[in-house]
């Protein structure tokens, strides 16, 4: 499977910008591309103090609308982040549209950053769905930095992780490393692209990346905006799982102690 790491530059709350370049990504991209990810709320941009209901969108509006009609034209899917509404609550949202099913899949931010704890609600599930041969799983910027969503998507059986990051300065070593840990631990390709340039007082990190299932960072951006075009080989997913499996060989459910040395007791868990 050919893919598309877009790492753009957005800009808070101005829709109809970001639509306008997500729209001529899909134009511009070669034919062969299938999927095209794009960064963490790259329709909408982030959430701020006094500007968290005029940058959200309704999945079944007309914005998400005009992206899955230009799926279908180019037969090519899309991963992308925006604030989603849903009622009275709003979501740090990514989904990805497939030229078939439109939202094919949707997740919501888990692991909410601390700048946004007080204007988005945290979502409660992980989910996969299989697209032209690949097990399809999404998460959002800090979730990467935890181990257990990563796990319960390889346990679902995800082949093909997918990344939406918006990290910034001083930050980007950590989800370089993440990759790869995530990558390796779950024997998954792990395909994350990062926003590029400033916006809401931040300096975005870019290093947009493509991690292979044994761990190896196959490709790493630089730090400027870019769209960048790779090969996914399913023989790497094979050779990763040929000799071991760490989903199988785990074992969840050793019990362990911990010694008081002073009063020779023993807590169990």
């Amino acid at each position: 499977m050919q893919i598309a790491l877009a790492q753009l530059a957005g800009r808070e709350g101005d829709i109809a910008h970001n639509l306008s370049r997500t729209l001529a990504c899909l134009r511009d991209a070669d034919p062969e591309t299938s999927l095209i990810v794009f960064p963490e709320t790259h329709l909408t941009g982030f959430a701020e103090p006094g500007h968290v209901d005029d940058r959200t969108l309704s999945l079944d509006g007309d914005e998400l609308a005009t992206l899955i009609a230009a799926s279908r034209e180019h037969d090519t899917a899309l991963a992308l982040g925006l604030l989603e509404r849903d009622g009275e609550h709003i979501f740090n949202t990514t989904v990805l549209i497939t030229p078939e099913d439109g939202i094919a899949l949707r997740y919501r931010k888990a692991h909410l950053w601390p700048d946004e704890r007080d204007l988005v609600a945290p979502g409660d599930r992980v989910g996969c769905i299989e697209w032209r041969g690949l097990q399809i799983g999404l998460l959002i910027c800090y979730d990467l930095e935890f181990p257990e969503p990563a796990r319960a998507l390889g346990q679902l059986g995800c082949d093909l992780l997918l990344v939406t990051n918006g990290n910034m300065d001083p930050y980007g070593p950590m989800h370089a490393r993440a990759a790869q840990a995530r990558a390796q631990d779950n024997h998954y390709f792990v395909a994350m692209t990062n926003r590029a340039g400033e916006g809401a007082g931040l300096t975005f990190a870019g290093e947009s990346a493509l991690v292979a299932p044994d761990g190896e960072t196959l490709f790493r951006a630089d730090r400027e905006e870019s769209v960048t075009t790779l090969q996914l080989d399913p023989q790497r997913l094979q050779d990763a799982r040929r000799d071991y499996d760490y989903l199988k060989d785990c074992r969840i459910g050793l019990q362990g102690q911990r010694q008081d040395t002073d009063r020779g007791r023993y807590w169990h868990f």
